[in-house]
């Protein structure tokens, strides 16, 4: 049974129709989580297609689908292609990612996602993980530190903070969020949300190895889509975004591709909207953690 309001997909109808080609054709969802995204999906097709889910979170299990055109694996996205090829599928008509922290994920205190609860600094997708955010904090080494706040928190004071961090943890822990509300007292009441919410972006992003994972997925998109085939990306924040929108336009993360003899760029998608999509007024009244939300579509050379 479906866990109540598990997530409510950002983007639905937008993103399944630009996704779907071929009603009988197979598709991948990379981010299963309340299955929104697959429902619709599968709405959509007929009975002779495939839907093919991914979710690295054991908590996501519980909203599968009991449909036979229907499959949830539960592995991280990166593993796309071995899993497909597991399946038996070389290729398939189309892949869907919704990127990011699912709102079980945030609204659940334990899995330390959220700065709203004073839980444990949690914040591992995959709960089987070794690594989450309070080993980050008590362990890592300062520059290490500074590094990850700098990179993927993109907090321009990284080094203070780290700093601060290391020094603090040497006679207490650091393991809630209550410990770093002490630790941070000086940020002013008006800019505490946006730095604790960097500082969680910078953590969760670390614990989970997003960026890999997400150049690892995107690689392997190339491989498995078909000629003709969509590749659909909603990203929350600026790190994910640029880096789907550089591999949509270059197939590569860094450089320039090579040209043929004609000067063009050799690459395996086309973007297929000038303009990135992002969600209406309406969209973002009904449900706030929208109003980050970017997508952008590609069809495979």
């Amino acid at each position: 049974m479906m866990m109540k309001m598990y997530h409510k997909p950002v983007l639905l109808s937008e993103s399944v129709e630009a996704l779907i080609t071929n009603p009988g054709g197979i598709y991948v969802d990379c981010t299963f989580g309340g299955g929104g995204h697959s429902r619709e999906i599968l709405n959509q097709l007929n009975e002779k297609s495939r839907l093919i889910a991914f979710d690295q979170d054991k908590d996501s299990e519980q909203n599968s689908i009991p449909d036979e055109r229907f499959k949830l694996v539960m592995q991280n996205f990166r593993y796309l292609k071995n899993n497909l090829r597991f399946l038996g599928i070389n290729k398939v008509d189309g892949i869907l990612a919704d990127l990011g922290v699912s709102s079980h994920q945030f609204d659940t205190p334990e899995r330390g996602f959220s700065i709203r609860f004073d839980e444990k600094l949690d914040m591992r997708m995959n709960q089987a993980a070794k690594l989450n955010a309070i080993k980050i904090l008590n362990e890592y080494e300062e520059e290490k530190l500074s590094d990850v706040f700098y990179q993927y928190g993109e907090l321009r004071n990284a080094r203070r903070l780290a700093r601060e961090i290391t020094a603090a943890r040497k006679s207490n822990p650091i393991r809630t969020m209550n410990d770093l509300r002490q630790l941070f007292n000086y940020i002013p009441k008006n800019k505490e949300n946006k730095f604790f919410a960097q500082l969680f972006q910078a953590l969760r992003i670390e614990v989970n190895d997003e960026m890999s994972a997400l150049k690892e997925m995107l690689i392997q998109t190339s491989e498995v889509i078909k000629e003709g085939g969509r590749l659909v990306v909603i990203s929350y924040h600026s790190l994910e975004d640029r880096l789907v929108k550089r591999y949509m336009k270059t197939g590569m993360f860094e450089g320039e591709p090579e040209r043929d003899i004609y000067g063009n760029w050799e690459v395996p998608f086309k973007v297929l909207q000038s303009k990135v999509i992002v969600p209406d007024e309406e969209e973002i009244q009904e449900n706030t953690r929208a109003r980050s939300a970017k997508m952008r579509i590609a069809v495979k050379n």
